[in-house]
């Protein structure tokens, strides 16, 4: 029986402005990096605290594509 692929988040390096996260999350969820970017933005506004904890969680958790 085989399994269906899953698909997997990376840290995207190559199309990364500070470490990736924006651009992997982006890739994963098949959209342009820049909606990603602009929602990590308002998230740092309006939540501070809560988009600078879970952006370093991300960076120090997510593993980089190869």
């Amino acid at each position: 029986m085989k399994m269906p692929s899953q698909k997997r988040i990376y840290r995207d390096l190559d199309s990364a402005v500070i470490s990736g996260v924006c651009a992997g999350v982006a890739r994963h969820l098949e959209v342009d990096p820049i909606w990603v970017r602009v929602g990590a933005a308002t998230a740092l506004i309006f939540m501070p605290a809560i988009a600078v904890v879970s952006y370093f969680a991300a960076v120090m958790l997510l593993p980089r594509a190869v």
